[in-house]
């Protein structure tokens, strides 16, 4: 997916999110507009890119989480993953929350961790880092949001042998395939959105692969415990690909997700390698050149 002109540059490679306690989601908004979360209260804060700042937008009520976040600007709905079952959706202008969906009631799935989210033309895809399974929110053109279904995982792709799993969601212009991470296995898959079948993209070995970019086709996987981003070239028909270069940053710790604004790439970092629960002083976003 293409983003658009060139971004200005920002007059600082490192945006700290004020008051944060944890990190992990980031989306691009309009223009230089990004939106991060504060992974355990729910918060979400809205920065800018050409300033270099951020500033508390949301205040998520008690009990919320917030993991993966995706700005559908065609509608002006901002989805979050909302961890333990649950996945929320704002309204991108005012705050206001829109829809929470109960996803870890759907069918026989009790235990989720709802964590990335990406959205196409026909919905949204919330990953689950704990079950061979995605959500599916359907969204008509008018922007109307349908009721959550399962789409179990099938073929590769839906190996549970790590404690998480399937993760990043990226797809093509025309929403399909699905391209996802596999964090526990260091491997990229091709999944169908209409029947979950999954198949391996061939020559890549990424640990850590969380967070991804998607643009014709060059993917960025953000790598987590590795403190870098990969940039790969993938073949025509995304059977295989080859790793062009390695982005690193000094100030990379526990990178997540990033986004992209003109020839540069916004990375949230997690600080995750401090604990279960991060205990970090500051959470901020890194601004390095893709």
């Amino acid at each position: 997916m293409t983003d658009g002109p060139a971004a200005a540059a920002p007059t600082t490679d490192v945006i700290v999110l004020p008051g944060a306690t944890s990190a992990q989601g980031i989306a691009k908004g309009a223009g230089d507009t990004f939106y991060c979360g504060d992974l355990y209260l729910g918060h979400i804060f809205r920065g800018d890119l050409k300033r270099g700042t951020a500033e508390l937008f949301i205040e998520a009520p008690e009990g919320r989480m917030s993991m993966g976040l995706y700005a559908d600007l065609r509608h002006g709905w901002l989805f979050v993953g909302g961890a333990l079952g649950w996945a929320y959706v704002y309204d991108i202008q005012t705050g206001a929350t829109v829809a929470t969906y109960q996803l870890g009631t759907i069918g026989d799935l009790k235990t989720t961790v709802v964590n990335k989210v990406f959205v196409t033309r026909r919905g949204a895809y919330f990953s689950d880092t704990s079950s061979a399974v995605l959500y599916f929110v359907p969204i008509s053109p008018a922007g109307e949001l349908g009721p959550a279904r399962p789409l179990p995982v099938t073929g590769p792709a839906a190996d549970l042998s790590g404690e998480f799993n399937l993760n990043g969601i990226a797809a093509p212009d025309a929403g399909e395939p699905l391209i996802m991470s596999h964090t526990a296995n260091g491997r990229l898959y091709t999944v169908d959105p209409a029947t979950g079948a999954s198949r391996m993209i061939e020559g890549l070995d990424v640990p850590n692969a969380d967070g991804l970019v998607l643009e014709g086709r060059r993917l960025w996987v953000v790598q987590n415990w590795s403190n870098q981003v990969s940039r790969i070239r993938l073949s025509h028909d995304l059977m295989s690909g080859t790793v062009e270069s390695v982005i690193t940053h000094d100030a990379f710790q526990f990178p997540t997700t990033a986004v992209p604004f003109g020839d540069r790439l916004a990375v949230i970092n997690a600080k995750a390698d401090t604990g279960v629960r991060p205990t970090a002083d500051e959470y901020e976003v890194v601004i390095v050149d893709r």
